[in-house]
């Protein structure tokens, strides 16, 4: 009952949300599944951590679908990008922390700056 109700509320947000809100909650999606990579890897669950990585490279790869290729960042942030997976795909196979800690960092900094740049245009839309 507990999980029905949590998918609701999580089927509505996502329904609901901004383009800016989604992203950020793919971002948070990706920096919790980093983490419990990170985990995974650490305690020797290589089923959990190989599980926790392609759900990693599954949002990476959506990050990359959703761009706006005619925006004059879309460069910079398909090479990141395809960066993010390339390190993912080696923590995976190494089964080593180092390259999703290291993705795990730019996930974050990166979630950080869409906020701040998701700020102006909600109040601008909250006054329209």
């Amino acid at each position: 009952m507990l999980q029905a109700q949590k998918n609701r509320y999580l089927d509505n947000s996502v329904q609901t949300a901004s383009p800016a809100q989604l992203l950020i909650m793919l971002y948070d999606g990706a920096i919790r599944f980093s983490k419990a990579a990170i985990l995974a890897i650490n305690e020797g669950k290589n089923e959990d951590a190989h599980r926790n990585l392609v759900k990693v490279q599954d949002i990476v790869a959506e990050f990359e679908i959703t761009l706006d290729r005619n925006s004059e960042l879309a460069d910079g942030l398909l090479k990141l990008y395809d960066y993010f997976k390339t390190r993912l795909r080696e923590a995976n196979l190494k089964k080593d922390v180092v390259p999703v800690e290291e993705v795990l960092g730019y996930l974050t900094e990166l979630r950080e700056t869409w906020i701040a740049a998701a700020k102006p245009v909600a109040s601008v839309q909250r006054s329209s």
